[in-house]
């Protein structure tokens, strides 16, 4: 049994995506606009790495590094991760992605397996499923 075991205050373990693009500081600023991210760490010497978080959900932002084995889902022409940004508003989330530069793959709308969401791509290739479950 762990040390933690029975210990209502345990620390969880994280799980931080580090997304790999061309252009960190574009990233930066299309994340801060589409979603409202604030950036907790940034260094922008020799390209830009930073910490970012919307709403306490916190991923990375780095350069892609070919010889780190790191490609940007452009280099790749495709990703292998969807991120699921989980909102009280996935309408709203939605449309201020769009009118930061992203592009739809599908609209939000209830799905028959009890979620409201939607999907885009955002300019460096990811894609986010914007959504909530529904009561």
């Amino acid at each position: 049994m762990s040390e933690n075991a029975g210990n209502s205050k345990a620390k969880r373990p994280t799980l931080t995506p580090m997304l790999s693009v061309r252009n960190g500081a574009k990233a930066v600023d299309f994340y801060q606009a589409a979603f409202g991210a604030t950036v907790l760490f940034r260094i922008d010497e020799g390209g830009t790495i930073a910490l970012l978080s919307v709403e306490g959900a916190e991923f990375w932002i780095a350069g892609e590094s070919p010889q780190n084995q790191n490609f940007s889902p452009e280099t790749l022409n495709g990703s292998t991760v969807r991120l699921i940004l989980t909102v009280d508003d996935p309408d709203a989330v939605f449309d201020r992605a769009m009118a930061a530069g992203a592009t739809e793959v599908w609209p939000v709308e209830d799905k028959n397996y009890g979620w409201r969401v939607g999907r885009i791509a955002d300019p460096f290739g990811h894609h986010w499923e914007i959504g909530k479950p529904l009561k």
